[in-house]
């Protein structure tokens, strides 16, 4: 088997980074014409072709991705051993990306990560947003993974996989003395101010059904889209908080909340969404069920 050229990854490595041949070509200071001479020669040399044109920028494709992770990590190592010959066999750290949906419990996060954040040779790199965005870099080949607690749009020609990581309950949770013991749902309901996600929530439609099958009229102080300011919402005894107890597990944990009423037949499903790839990142397979 012939060896990599090394002057062809590295002008792949700096189309890649400036996102176009002219400017990869200014940079180098080389014609255009040779450069894209050059990026043909290694994507025969790989098998794969590394880019797609889109319009008058150049993407990646998934095999692309993958050897701009490796030219990187190579890149990285030469600098390191230019800098300091004595630690030339600095072992190379992975890269693992993650989208994570902006209203998604940070502990469950947390929770499901555990496995790599421990780990001296991964490094985790988290952007939250949209689930729009954020599949669309997944598409990409910009992340490896999305976590999110609503299943992603599905017809013919979507390329989404949702695995259901967790099921966690839904309950009412308050302050000690707003609860006070009590375990009664239609007077919790009717004696309290509640906080709770929007209606474009899953757990909110589900709680709205509840409490018409109930003929229940709750009273809400506030409706917000973030986890996280429910969890400071009901910390700050703005009412009972409708929301998962993984949320608010170092509260319950502390005592400062106290879960008053698990909600009957509600749950919130956490998905890990990722696509069919060839090359799938393999630290997937320490995060994902069997």
């Amino acid at each position: 088997m012939a060896a990599l050229n090394y002057h062809h990854l590295r002008y792949f490595w700096a189309v890649a980074h400036e996102g176009s041949l002219t400017g990869a070509a200014a940079r180098l200071n080389v014609a255009q014409s040779s450069l894209s001479v050059q990026i043909k020669t290694l994507e025969e040399r790989l098998g794969h072709a590394l880019f797609e044109r889109r319009g008058k920028h150049l993407v990646l494709t998934e095999a692309g991705r993958i050897a701009l992770d490796h030219a990187d990590a190579i890149f990285d190592l030469g600098e390191d051993l230019l800098a300091t010959l004595a630690e030339a066999g600095t072992a190379q750290r992975s890269v693992f990306r993650v989208g994570a949906v902006s209203t998604l419990s940070r502990n469950f996060q947390l929770s499901f990560l555990r496995p790599l954040l421990d780990r001296m040779d991964v490094e985790v790199v988290i952007r939250s947003g949209r689930l729009g965005p954020l599949l669309q870099a997944l598409e990409a080949h910009q992340l490896d993974v999305v976590l999110a607690n609503t299943l992603p749009p599905r017809d013919a020609a979507s390329p989404w996989l949702a695995h259901v990581i967790d099921d966690q309950p839904v309950s009412l949770i308050g302050t000690p003395g707003r609860v006070a013991g009590r375990a009664d749902l239609a007077a919790l309901v009717t004696d309290n101010a509640l906080v709770a996600p929007t209606r474009d929530s899953s757990i909110r439609a589900d709680f709205d059904a509840l409490m018409d099958r109930l003929g229940l009229r709750p009273r809400l102080a506030a409706e917000v889209d973030d986890m996280a300011m429910l969890r400071l919402l009901a910390r700050d005894d703005m009412g009972l908080a409708v929301l998962p107890p993984i949320v608010v597990q170092d509260e319950l944990d502390s005592g400062a909340l106290v879960e008053a009423l698990r909600l009957p037949d509600l749950t919130e499903s956490f998905y890990a969404i990722t696509q069919r790839r060839r090359f799938p990142n393999p630290l997937l397979k320490a995060l994902l069920p069997a």
